[in-house]
């Protein structure tokens, strides 16, 4: 399972999730200035900076894009 694979399955998992999402940080911070996302959670910054302030509804709204980001990278990676 690949990096894009580990991020879409958490997504996944998080989505299903009733309470207390876990942070989509996997402590490899690097924001990739062509796409604007981490290169570790795929979050903006944005999304990391407010994380904290989130109540569960919105993390999920995040977790959802960050399914969405991966699935779309992962499309990609197949495609080429």
């Amino acid at each position: 399972m690949n990096a894009l694979q580990l991020i879409a399955n958490n997504a996944e998992i998080a989505g299903a999730m009733a309470l207390n999402l876990p942070s989509p940080c996997v402590s490899i911070c690097q924001m990739d200035v062509a796409t604007g996302l981490c290169s570790g959670c795929l979050r903006t910054l944005g999304e990391i900076a407010t994380w904290g302030q989130l109540d569960d509804p919105e993390k999920r709204v995040v977790w959802r894009e960050i399914g969405l980001r991966a699935a779309r990278a992962l499309a990609m990676e197949k495609a080429s």
